[in-house]
């Protein structure tokens, strides 16, 4: 797989970002990747009709409209690679692609034509991690990327970097935003965390709890993965790393590692129950791990699943009772039930493109 050299220059700082979206290049997860659309990359799912999802592997964007029964497959919009999906909540049939190596590409018809908005966005963005949302207002988005935080005000037609106070890193993994405070922001980089309080104009390191400077400096110390916070309590922030899942009740100014007695520490990423808190799943190489007393007890989810190298899950708001799950090497997973059974959802029934919902 070519890559920039942005990515490769630096072995030590660009780590974490390998182990979060190409875990089967470094193998941290020990599995074989399988074929190339067997591993999925990122899934959007719609925010009211739990039966239209996107999903991105490393060949492909799909889509499916009936609950993967069958499956739309875009014409190639990028030479790049797609790398996270992301649908605006609030226009549902609007769709953002980030890749590796072109930036950002936008859709206004739900998949039917892109086009890229990469205005103000550094020719060197190698990879985008994550594309996330005001609530209120979605023509605000903010990304994270391997050049550092960006910003638009305009739905992805300029972007402004946001990187005031991150001075120790330029690699930023992702960024979780408190919908009740929209203004409140965190950040998962290559240097730990950082939160900030004026929308991303200026961040504050947040590691107390999480890793010591002096270990930070070290080769594959820490990367942060995923950043979650609670949707009923703003205080409680939950950060996925290579080195175990942590929790803050006091917006991140001070860490402490749960679940210590998971048989793996890399956690590659988590969901959230929408409306219940104390539900939360994580994933790794092991699997998939719930828990539904916020942390204190785990439990293994994994009937069905053939391959236990779990990439990214995803929780339906519409119905929380179903999740999909991307793996490393067997591709797509439903649940219905929380996680109890998971069915294999093939990506290869194709039909001829439709009209965007």
């Amino acid at each position: 797989m070519v890559r920039s050299a942005a990515i490769v220059m630096s072995v030590r700082n660009r780590v974490p970002i390998i182990l979060r979206r190409c875990v089967c290049l470094v193998g941290l997860f020990l599995l074989a990747c399988g074929t190339r659309e067997s591993a999925v990359v990122s899934i959007a799912l719609h925010p009211s009709n739990p039966n239209i999802v996107y999903v991105a592997t490393n060949d492909a964007v799909h889509k499916t409209r009936d609950g993967g029964a069958t499956w739309e497959q875009f014409q190639a919009f990028t030479a790049r690679r797609v790398t996270t999906l992301a649908i605006d909540p609030r226009l549902p049939a609007t769709v953002y692609a980030g890749t590796m190596g072109d930036a950002i590409y936008k859709s206004p018809d739900g998949g039917q034509h892109w086009l890229p908005h990469n205005v103000g966005l550094k020719e060197h963005v190698s990879f985008v991690n994550e594309i996330i949302f005001h609530p209120d207002n979605t023509e605000l988005i903010y990304l994270a990327t391997t050049v550092g935080a960006f910003v638009s005000k305009n739905g992805g037609r300029e972007w402004e970097e946001r990187m005031a106070g991150m001075k120790e890193v330029h690699i930023v993994t992702c960024i979780a935003m408190d919908h009740r405070h929209p203004r409140v922001l965190y950040a998962g980089t290559t240097g730990g965390t950082y939160r900030s309080e004026n929308a991303g104009t200026t961040w504050q390191k947040k590691n107390s709890g999480l890793i010591p400077d002096e270990v930070l400096n070290a080769a594959m110390a820490l990367g942060v993965n995923m950043l979650a916070v609670d949707p009923l309590n703003s205080d409680i922030v939950y950060a996925a790393t290579t080195k175990g899942l942590f929790r803050s009740t006091n917006r991140a100014d001070y860490w402490e590692q749960i679940g210590q007695g998971l048989s793996n520490q890399f956690i590659s990423t988590l969901a959230q129950h929408p409306t219940n808190p104390n539900v939360l799943y994580i994933g790794g190489p092991d699997g998939v791990l719930k828990t539904v007393d916020g942390g204190k007890t785990w439990h293994p989810r994994n009937q069905g699943l053939t391959t236990l190298n779990v990439r990214t899950i995803s929780l339906s708001v519409s119905d929380p009772q179903r999740l999909y799950l991307g793996t490393n090497g067997s591709g797509l997973y439903r649940s219905i039930d929380g996680g109890e059974q998971w069915t294999p959802i093939p990506l290869t029934n194709h039909v001829q493109a439709a009209p965007a919902p």
